[in-house]
């Protein structure tokens, strides 16, 4: 019997990964856009990272030099800035997810765990009025795999009672790592991760 779930929130709850592209191009906009485009291809493979770590991986792994963190935090600040200025707009919003969480909140646990910093993220569900659906709301720099883990361990939760639902490879290996059900989303290379939800509007959990 499933009790608790666990919902990304980019991709899944929010259709920010647009928004997220514009984001990154504009913290990065003096470098040319090959190097940016790479970045863009690693974020879109990876959406369940977070920024503090892309931006890690463009200065180390794209521009091959090192970067101190007092350069990674002004630039995830830059980026959080941009969010949330865009992101409280409600049309993002992904609409079968947001009405499937309001028709059952009352009948599960719901927590968010993203790999959006977690300030950030309580600021937008705040604004979106999200926030009194959900348990917790928790994001970066803690590793989702380890928001998930804690969670766990808080709420004593049974993690045969538990599923994730993503839209990432970073989000799979996050409830494969804490041993709880994954049901993929909004993206069709997850389709061989076992469970996926087609349409919100149709879905029934597999009890």
């Amino acid at each position: 019997m499933i009790e608790t779930i666990f919902f990304d929130f980019d991709g899944v709850i929010l259709n920010s990964l647009p928004v997220r592209d514009y984001g990154f191009r504009k913290i990065f906009k003096e470098f040319n856009d090959v190097l940016v485009n790479r970045l863009l291809e690693y974020h879109s493979l990876n959406g369940g990272l977070s920024r503090y770590v892309k931006i890690r991986y463009f200065y180390n792994a794209i521009l091959g030099i090192d970067v101190s963190d007092e350069k990674v935090q002004e630039l995830a600040s830059k980026f959080s800035y941009i969010m949330k200025t865009e992101l409280t707009n409600k049309k993002y919003l992904i609409a079968e997810t947001v009405e499937f969480i309001k028709q059952n909140y009352k009948k599960y646990n719901f927590h968010i765990v993203s790999g959006s910093d977690e300030k950030e993220l309580n600021y937008l569900c705040k604004k979106l009025d999200l926030s009194k659906f959900f348990k917790t709301i928790e994001g970066s720099p803690t590793p989702k795999n380890e928001l998930v883990k804690n969670i766990l361990e808080k709420y004593n939760y049974n993690s045969n009672e538990c599923i994730l639902i993503g839209d990432s490879v970073n989000d799979y290996e996050a409830a494969y790592l804490n041993k709880i059900k994954f049901y993929g989303y909004n993206n069709e290379k997850l389709k061989n991760k076992a469970n996926y939800i087609e349409d919100f509007y149709i879905f029934k959990i597999k009890e």
